[in-house]
């Protein structure tokens, strides 16, 4: 038996020194409960009294030598683990990093807000109102009769009879002025709707800015002014504006305001189509009608409005002669700005 114990042991040996060992099965193999030296000492009932200690003495010292191979072992696949784990993660702190892709703010949003902070600056504040509006702030506050053009099915989005999709942010003004006594000083960002077929330079969907101010004594010298220094501001502080007669329902009198061409200067150049001037947005004085309905008088107030699309805006400031790119989402179109 001691020969056996020897042979276990040599055995058990040159397994746990084998590159491909499987530990665990050696383990199960030499000490499990069905192990070569279980059964060595379950036979230790066959030898006499004077041989058992002798031979316990040795399946012990066995089994010790053969479970501390192990642990060595094991310990050492573990510290190569580890090793080779480091070797794998190791980070060359003087190579140049991989630079991370970082969003930006999308050009309209960018004109917006600079456009926003001009009007801040001024003293004006920014009222939000809801893109789906009822009929009666989109158009019958505003003056605009039923059978105006602009109610058409054609040209705006209706949802009911007396419900519908914005057509402009006016009815911003309008429930502002319902719910704010003057002095009024506001501007009005935000998305419109108007069936318009897709093409270079119309969308049914755009943005718009609005401004509004109502107090005693507002003149259209104010108008006048307030539109001066935003287009200096914007564009140059050599910009001019003109102002031409037009008409709009909701103010009188109206006007539509032209910027000289911040390119040639005024004399003439592809962008301005030769004429030297561009035409930003239309303004004019709050019509009486208006404030009456949103029981202001007018004989004691007087205001001036003007509205300009943000996408007219960031064409003229980035030189994009196609709406459509504002949409498209085109990373190499978006990334340019």
């Amino acid at each position: 038996m001691k020969e056996k114990l020897q042979k276990i042991k040599e055995e058990a040996t040159a397994a746990i020194n084998d590159v491909n060992a499987d530990l665990e099965q050696i383990r199960i193999k030499y000490l499990g409960k069905k192990g070569e030296l279980t059964s060595v000492l379950r036979g230790m009932g066959q030898l006499s009294a004077e041989e058992r200690p002798i031979v316990g003495q040795i399946a012990n010292e066995v089994r010790a030598y053969i479970e501390e191979q192990l642990a060595s072992l094991v310990e050492k696949q573990k510290a190569a683990a580890t090793a080779k784990k480091l070797a794998a993660e190791k980070i060359d702190v003087t190579v140049p990093g991989t630079a991370s892709s970082v969003g930006k703010l999308h050009p309209l949003t960018k004109i917006q807000r600079e456009m926003e902070n001009i009007f801040l600056n001024m003293g004006f504040t920014i009222a939000e109102g809801p893109e789906v509006e009822y009929d009666y702030y989109n158009f019958q506050a505003l003056n605009i009769p039923e059978n105006h053009p602009a109610r058409d099915t054609q040209d705006t989005f209706y949802i009911s009879d007396n419900v519908l999709l914005r057509s402009q942010t006016s009815p911003v003004q309008v429930r502002t002025m319902e719910k704010q006594a003057p002095p009024i000083r506001v501007i009005s960002p935000g998305r419109v709707y108007r069936s318009d077929a897709v093409d270079a330079t119309h969308s049914p969907l755009f943005h718009q800015l609005e401004g509004l101010v109502v107090d005693k004594g507002i003149t259209m010298g104010d108008l006048k002014g307030t539109l001066a220094l935003f287009a200096q501001t914007m564009f140059g502080s050599e910009t001019k504006i003109r102002f031409r007669p037009h008409h709009f329902p909701f103010t009188e009198p109206s006007a539509e305001v032209d910027v000289s061409c911040f390119v040639c200067g005024g004399k003439g150049c592809r962008l301005c189509k030769g004429e030297g001037w561009i035409e930003i947005l239309g303004a004019g004085m709050v019509h009486p009608e208006v404030l009456r309905n949103c029981n202001i008088d007018p004989d004691e107030y007087s205001g001036f409005a003007f509205g300009m699309g943000i996408e007219r805006i960031a064409m003229l400031s980035y030189k994009i002669d196609d709406m459509r790119m504002l949409y498209e989402n085109d990373i190499r179109f978006l990334s340019q700005f």
